[in-house]
């Protein structure tokens, strides 16, 4: 088997690269960042994420591993060619290929005969067509290999998948592809270029609305005293429901659901068709974040201007140190506009995020409380259930408390006098 050259050392990248040079592949991760190629040669983790450092240093100390500036250099001699760059999204829901098409012009001079490139990134329907005519080779293959990566469990996900989906108008590349999974056991799907592509939005879009639908049932057991756990528990014994992304929160987002909800969106009406259904899943999403900040008003009195606020949890979910699209920091910055002052404590986040001025990050949960009239708990770090609760209605200037993410005992904190508010339950 051939050499597997990476191109990019980002999330998705970082991932592909460790996990391919653990099945046994000699790897060569590139990315245009000279530091942080030098750390990554060092063994050094720019990301939390489970298991990463271990397969990171495995790599590096087997030699399968390293790491290089420029995406030239990775992919000389490379059979395999893994576009791993960004693909950033646009306000109308379009993503922007630059890179992608940077990243293949770039190593179009250098592939060998019969070099398969393979799309990992992210991209529209289409996008194999669009790197065939950036690299201008008609002696090499272009294949979609969509990643289903969780952020938090990306590495497992990858050695564990539900489902390894290449995109191929060519059989023969897309068997040299497979091969490339030997040793992971899961269902190996081979389709064309355009389904490859889609099944990625279709997936994230679904389990988006999966969500969304939650968090609007837990709005209904709300108005009608009934408890979103329960309810969501006897719905999930049905096999084809399932047990799920069944937990009501204070909203989805992260890096790919947001993403790939509104890119299917575009992609539809670039077709012809108007999603309304991914519209109202869009709609439902940021309602909840509305509703979760005039939750924590009510709590506050009616008014939050002026009064102090704790939050626990920044990023968008926990054991990942990412705060793109957090929902957390949605509710901050609508409680900042109007007027309260937050102060917050996250296990993986030290210092304010930069899209969050005025809010004052602290490196102690209970500080965190200190003189706060609410505490809100925004992201499910298993840590914040074992937390000292005498020792938080101590600091605390009110006993309050909203759980986002129905994580804290709730009969613990009422015997503490707390007042609690839960999602989708009281």
């Amino acid at each position: 088997m051939g050499t597997i050259a990476v191109i990019g050392a980002g999330y998705v990248g970082l991932t592909t690269a460790v996990c391919f040079a653990h099945l046994g592949h000699e790897v060569i991760c590139a990315d245009i960042d000279e530091r942080r190629v030098q750390r990554l040669s060092r063994g050094e983790v720019p990301i939390l994420e489970q298991g990463l450092e271990e397969l990171l240093a495995e790599g590096i100390k087997s030699g399968r591993l390293r790491f290089v500036v420029g995406a030239p250099t990775a992919a000389r001699d490379a059979e395999f060619i893994y576009l791993c760059v960004p693909t950033p999204q646009g306000d109308d829901g379009s993503a922007d290929m630059t890179y992608i098409e940077t990243a293949a012009r770039e190593v179009a001079p250098v592939l060998v005969p019969d070099a398969v490139v393979i799309n990992k990134s992210t991209v529209p329907v289409g996008s194999t067509r669009l790197v065939e005519r950036a690299l201008g080779r008609s002696d090499v293959h272009v294949v979609s290999n969509p990643e289903f990566l969780r952020e938090g469990s990306a590495i497992h996900d990858f050695l564990n998948p539900d489902r390894v989906v290449i995109g191929s108008d060519d059989q023969a590349a897309a068997i040299r592809v497979a091969a490339l999974y030997i040793g992971v056991r899961a269902p190996l799907m081979v389709t064309d270029p355009a389904s490859a592509e889609t099944i990625k939005y279709a997936s994230n879009a679904f389990l988006a609305t999966k969500l969304s639908f939650v968090n609007a049932v837990a709005a209904v057991c709300e108005a009608v005293g009934a408890d979103v756990n329960d309810v969501m528990l006897g719905m999930g014994y049905d096999r084809r429901i399932g047990q799920e992304f069944l937990r009501p929160g204070p909203g989805w987002g992260g890096s790919c659901f947001p993403k790939d909800t509104r890119a299917l969106i575009r992609i539809a009406e670039d077709g012809g068709y108007d999603f309304e259904l991914l519209k109202g899943v869009l709609a439902v999403n940021d309602e909840q974040f509305e509703r979760v900040v005039d939750k924590i008003e009510a709590l506050a009195g009616g008014d939050v201007s002026g009064r102090t606020l704790a939050v626990w949890g920044l990023t968008f979910k926990a054991n990942t140190d990412d705060t793109r699209e957090s929902p957390a920091l949605e509710i901050v910055r609508r409680l900042l506009e109007r007027g309260a002052v937050v102060r917050a404590y996250d296990p993986a986040i030290s210092s304010t995020p930069p899209d969050a001025e005025g809010l004052e990050v602290v490196e102690d949960p209970y500080a965190a409380c200190d003189g706060a009239v609410v505490l809100s708990v925004l992201t499910e770090w298993d840590e914040f259930k074992w937390l000292d609760l005498d020792k938080v209605g101590e600091v605390m200037a009110e006993r309050a408390v909203l759980d986002g993410r129905n994580l804290l005992d709730r009969s613990a904190l009422l015997r503490r006098e707390f007042t609690y508010q839960g999602i989708g339950r009281s």
